[in-house]
């Protein structure tokens, strides 16, 4: 039989890399800010565990950081959502006149009773 010596940090690139999607997370974040509303800030998870992800892999847990690289892809994913949604808000409410086009129904609506 032969040693084989426990994992170290330089060892953690033999598993493969793990990616932190820290750069989606920010932008997607922003994105769903931006575009959507403040509930567009719960991509702020996804900025955490994406900062946690070359921390893990430079203390050797390797489970811990896919598990961070999965937590960080699941909430950029929530944000690129809420950004989606939001645009497509945005492109709703601009193509059809926006707010004074739904004061106008309103006011239509009352006047039909």
């Amino acid at each position: 039989m032969s040693y084989v010596p426990p994992p170290t940090p330089n060892t953690a690139q033999a598993y493969g890399p793990v990616p932190n999607h820290l750069a989606w997370a920010i932008i997607s974040t922003v994105l769903a800010t931006c575009l959507c509303c403040p509930l567009g800030l719960v991509g702020i998870v996804a900025i955490v565990f994406a900062a946690k992800v070359n921390g893990l892999l430079a203390a050797g847990d390797i489970d811990g950081a896919r598990r961070a690289s999965a937590n960080a892809k699941t909430w950029c994913w929530v944000a690129t959502a809420l950004a989606i949604i939001g645009l497509l808000l945005n492109i709703y409410m601009y193509t059809s006149g926006g707010m004074a086009g739904y004061q106008q129904w309103i006011e239509q609506m009352q006047q039909a009773q």
